[in-house]
C-alpha cells in the first residue's frame, strides 16, 4: 500500500512495492508489468511519480523496456568473475544456461593499423571479421565484434562461428589459448547496439575489449563486446597484501 502521509517519497514506496512483487514472484522475469496509467489509477498517484519509480527500477536492473512494447521484469543478472579466461559458451553452460549465437555478418576485411598492431600482423593483412549476438536461453546478452587473422584460422567459416570459437581453436586446430587481457568500461547503447540487444538507445551497457594470445605468445583475436548492463555484471576478488 502507498502511504501518502509517510515521510518516504511516494515514488520510493512504489519502487519497494514492485520489488516485493518481483521477490514474491507475483511479477516473474520476462513478464510485462502494468502500465503507468494502471499504476497511477491503482494507487491514486500521478503518472509522473509512477514514471520516476519505473525509471529508477530500470536503472537498477529490476526492469527493462522494449520500445513500442512496454516495461518488463528483468531476468537475474549473469555474474562473471574477471579472473580466468573462458569463452561465453563455457561460462553460460557452467551456470546451467543454454548458449547460442546469431551471426549478423561474417566476412574478410583488411587489417586496420590499430588491429594490425594488436594482432601483430602487417596492416592490410586479411582478417576474418565476425559480428554476432550472444544469447543465453534465447535472451540477448552481448553484441560481439571479433577479429582473427586468417593466417591463424584459415578455415574458419560462418557455420563454425555459430558456436564457440575457443572450442574450434583448441579442439579443431589443436592450439592452446594461454592468456587474455580485458579492458572494461561503462557506456551507453548506440542505435545499432540497442537494436541488437533489444534495449532502448542510450541504455547503460558494459563495453569490453579483449585480446587473447596462444601458448606461443602469438595473438589469437581481438574482440569488442557490448554487454547488456541489466543482464550482466562482472566481479573480481581482491586481497590486501602487506
Amino acid at each position: 500500500m502507498i502511504q501518502k502521509n509517510s515521510p518516504l517519497p511516494i515514488y520510493y514506496q512504489l519502487e519497494e512495492a514492485i520489488k516485493e512483487a518481483i521477490q514474491n514472484q507475483e511479477l516473474t522475469p520476462g513478464r510485462m508489468i502494468p502500465s503507468e496509467r494502471e499504476y497511477a489509477e491503482k494507487y491514486g498517484i500521478s503518472r509522473m511519480t509512477v514514471r520516476q519509480a519505473l525509471s529508477n527500477l530500470v536503472n537498477d536492473g529490476f526492469l527493462y523496456r522494449q520500445r513500442g512494447k512496454g516495461t518488463f521484469v528483468a531476468h537475474q543478472k549473469i555474474e562473471q568473475p574477471l579472473q580466468g579466461l573462458t569463452s561465453f559458451s563455457e561460462d553460460m553452460r557452467s551456470r546451467g544456461l543454454e548458449p547460442s549465437t546469431r551471426v549478423i555478418s561474417f566476412k574478410e576485411v583488411p587489417a586496420s593499423h590499430d588491429l594490425a598492431s594488436k594482432l601483430e600482423v602487417e596492416a592490410g593483412t586479411s582478417l576474418f571479421e565476425l559480428k554476432r549476438i550472444r544469447l543465453a536461453d534465447q535472451l540477448p546478452m552481448a553484441y560481439e565484434m571479433l577479429y582473427i587473422s586468417k593466417e591463424v584460422a584459415p578455415d574458419l567459416t560462418e557455420e563454425i562461428a555459430q558456436s564457440s570459437i575457443y572450442e574450434y581453436v583448441e579442439n579443431k586446430l589443436g592450439l592452446k589459448i594461454q592468456h587474455g587481457r580485458q579492458v572494461l568500461e561503462a557506456s551507453i547503447a548506440r542505435r545499432t547496439e540497442a537494436e541488437m540487444l533489444q534495449v532502448e538507445e542510450g541504455a547503460p551497457v558494459l563495453m569490453i575489449e579483449r585480446r587473447s594470445t596462444l601458448e606461443s605468445n602469438k595473438p589469437l583475436e581481438v574482440v569488442k563486446s557490448v554487454y547488456r548492463a541489466d543482464r550482466y555484471k562482472f566481479t573480481i576478488d581482491m586481497e590486501r597484501f602487506s
